[in-house]
């Protein structure tokens, strides 16, 4: 049984360990760019790093215990998934350079046909899709944005070429990589003016550097990294426990964020205009010690107002001011509501995957989508965390797709599909749960816009999507085996 994965980030090594661990060995790892690393390979802004503790953002069969510090910086993490793809032997099975262009399911053969770009197609029994939900810049739909005579670059193409000391550099968008890399420009620039549409809610993350005993402790005290590992699962899930279910634990920690913003920011004029205006957890929520800080230095400016458009020489907001800059550094984040495009997926009748969720993404457990067999999804719809490790959720569909494939290998030919009503009353039940939940309070990239349905989240706990996929359903399947050839009799 030949087997295809897209992507060699957190979801593509994920599924290739699990299916090796189940003794699936022939399969390729497509990947479009010259290394592993996904996400942590593309975003090397400065200052780059998880906002989950490492020691719990990392899968769990290849625990670290020499983290430089609890939130690592991209370099480790890009270096933490090329060493775990080459102690499992996965890189042997990657092919870099190879772009995935298309995919179509052929019925009468029940496989998949796999287009790269430069026309080179291949064939196999089984699609895996691990192309992430932050694989592809978003860029704002400003007028005149190409008209800017300036340098400018998106925080996920960062251009570590140009040099902004002294320049007049603009930064559009205060999300979680704006905050990351707002610190560091902050210094070298000479004029920083970050343009804000929506305030964050804030949390501490100092994120130190270990000390030698602590980095000793790690190493040598036996259980310890698997005692703060759970720790940190229990701490993530406390604040879904907040966010879902109990309003004295919710309020207690907007109360955090509160008080550690009105600490931080000093200027009460400041202060009110970072103030969110939403529902706090309702969009994602950031963890940085140092972000609010940058924000009051003499050579930074917030502007709220709205940006009306671009021209040449800068930025123009709301009322006609312009702000006069070098540069502009774009960090608006992803297109993470488009899944696996651009990528063309076709399934039965040659419906392609776009067209099927043109209301909205919808997967069974995120996972698998009916109409499209022997194909499954890595982060797919409704498998993001509000807050927690999304490497604990890719793991686990990992582990549900290799027995799946099981299921393949033990009918030669055969293709599964997931039921259209199991599907169907998965995602009701998903949808369901977020009822009453703070993502349904706000408008953010959590949800599909238009419809204000939620397609990026999962609405409960990691432990409960955990134990709602550790054993592949069969039931929920159909499983279309090729009827046997007739015997001829000489």
């Amino acid at each position: 049984m030949r087997i295809v994965i897209v992507g060699t980030g957190f979801s593509g090594i994920a599924a290739a360990k699990a299916l090796q661990d189940r003794g699936h060995d022939d399969y390729v790892v497509l990947e479009r760019a010259a290394s592993v690393g996904g996400v942590w390979r593309e975003n090397h802004y400065p200052g780059a790093a998880c906002d989950v503790p490492s020691y719990l953002y990392s899968y769990s069969w290849a625990q670290r215990r020499d983290w430089t510090q609890p939130c690592s910086p991209q370099s480790e993490l890009e270096t933490y998934l090329h060493q775990a793809a080459a102690d499992q032997g996965i890189l042997e099975h990657c092919r870099f350079g190879a772009e995935v262009v298309s995919a179509d399911w052929d019925e009468g053969a029940r496989r998949w046909t796999v287009g790269l770009a430069g026309g080179e197609e291949l064939e196999c029994d089984l699609l895996l899709l691990g192309c992430g939900q932050l694989s592809r810049p978003a860029w704002p739909s400003i007028d005149g944005l190409e008209s800017f005579e300036g340098h400018a670059f998106h925080s996920a193409q960062w251009d570590h070429d140009h040099d902004l000391t002294g320049r007049r550099v603009a930064v559009i968008g205060t999300g979680a990589s704006a905050i990351q890399f707002v610190p560091p420009v902050a210094e070298q620039a000479g004029e920083l003016t970050v343009f804000q549409r929506t305030a964050p809610y804030m949390l501490p993350r100092r994120n130190p550097v270990y000390s030698g005993p602590v980095r000793a402790a790690i190493r040598r005290v036996p259980g310890l990294q698997r005692l703060r590992r759970a720790f940190m699962w229990g701490v993530m899930e406390s604040f879904i426990y907040g966010l879902t279910t109990s309003r004295p634990t919710y309020h207690a920690l907007r109360l955090w964020s509160a008080s550690f913003m009105r600490l931080q920011i000093k200027d009460p004029e400041l202060r009110a205009r970072l103030q969110p205006d939403y529902e706090f957890g309702c969009k994602r929520i950031l963890f940085s010690s140092y972000y609010l800080g940058a924000l009051q230095r003499e050579n930074t400016q917030v502007v709220t107002d709205a940006i009306e458009r671009i021209t040449p020489t800068g930025v123009v907001t709301a009322g006609g001011a312009r702000h006069e800059v070098d540069t502009i550094i774009y960090g608006t984040g992803f297109r993470s509501g488009e899944f696996v495009t651009p990528m063309q997926v076709r399934g039965r009748g040659g419906v392609e995957l776009q067209e099927a969720w043109s209301d909205a993404p919808v997967a069974h457990h995120g996972i698998a989508v009916s109409g499209f067999p022997n194909l499954f999804l890595l982060y797919g719809p409704n498998t993001n965390l509000g807050v927690g490790s999304i490497v604990a959720m890719i793991e686990a569909q990992a582990g549900y797709i290799a027995q799946a494939a099981d299921v393949l290998r033990d009918r030669p030919g055969a293709a599964i599909d997931v039921r259209p009503e199991a599907q169907a009353a998965s995602d009701a039940q998903t949808q369901a749960a977020f009822e009453g939940t703070v993502w349904t309070q706000c408008v953010s990239w959590y949800r599909k816009d238009g419809t204000g349905r939620v397609i990026g989240n999962w609405p409960t706990y990691m432990r409960s999507y955990v134990k709602a996929v550790r054993t592949f359903d069969h039931e929920h399947y159909v499983v279309d085996v090729p009827a046997p050839k007739p015997t001829v009799v000489a």
